[in-house]
């Protein structure tokens, strides 16, 4: 008996898959094995998106604040929910204020060339602020003010489940370590912290605004990029 020579230009005929397998289905589409990711994906974002809302509206009830009463906007966040990487700052300055949007002018600027410089846009962080209102005349919170706004970071840190928190400045240090020593003492080192069960990594460094009035200091907040870039790459972080 001798074998027929196949010709591997052929096109296969459907009756013949058919006898093999009659429940093949043929199509010119493609297949979108990411459609259950991107589903769970967009719950996830909206579902943020709903406990922030919350969240700005706990915030703005507050009452006898004087951070609230002299500003002009409420400044939550902005960026990437769904990031491994959460970055806060201190608080809100004039331009924030002004637009409603978070680390604006100088300051953005830098703060972008900072992140850039470990391979990180901007847009792929999510940022906020330890205080959401403007102090007054740009100066540091009181301590009591801080206190009052931990309660709304933590709940900010929760909602949006990062893998790493970069805090950015004293203010932010002291709000969510309830550290209020030196912040040169306490930068370039790794902590820990426990909120709502879950233990998140995090560095504290200095803020992009301090680093522009005292620019001697960017040598060791390079120091603190690498060693959180070494951490991205510890963990297997995609940014």
């Amino acid at each position: 008996m001798s074998k027929k020579e196949l010709n591997q230009n052929d096109k296969i005929k459907p009756d013949l898959i058919d006898t093999f397998e009659p429940d093949f289905i043929f199509s010119n589409k493609p297949l979108n094995r990411l459609k259950i990711s991107n589903s769970d994906e967009a719950k996830n974002i909206l579902n943020k998106a709903e406990k922030l809302s919350e969240l700005k509206k706990k915030i703005n009830s507050i009452e006898n604040c004087n951070l609230k009463n002299n500003s002009k906007n409420l400044i939550l966040g902005d960026g990437n929910v769904n990031s491994p990487i959460m970055l806060i700052g201190e608080a809100p300055g004039s331009d924030e204020d002004l637009s409603s949007l978070v680390f604006q002018g100088e300051v953005g600027k830098l703060l972008k060339k900072m992140l850039i410089a470990i391979n990180i846009k901007i847009e792929n962080v999510y940022l906020s602020y330890s205080v959401n209102f403007r102090p007054p005349e740009d100066r540091k919170p009181t301590t009591e003010e801080i206190k009052r706004y931990s309660t709304f970071l933590k709940e900010h840190v929760s909602i949006i489940n990062p893998k790493i928190i970069i805090l950015m400045g004293s203010t932010a240090m002291e709000s969510l370590t309830g550290i209020n020593n030196k912040i040169s003492s306490e930068r370039g080192n790794w902590k820990e912290i426990i909120i709502e069960n879950k233990t998140y990594p995090l560095m504290i460094t200095f803020s992009p605004s301090y680093l522009i009035r005292f620019p001697e200091n960017k040598k060791y907040s390079w120091e603190d990029l690498k060693k959180i870039k070494q951490k991205i790459k510890d963990l297997n972080i995609k940014v």
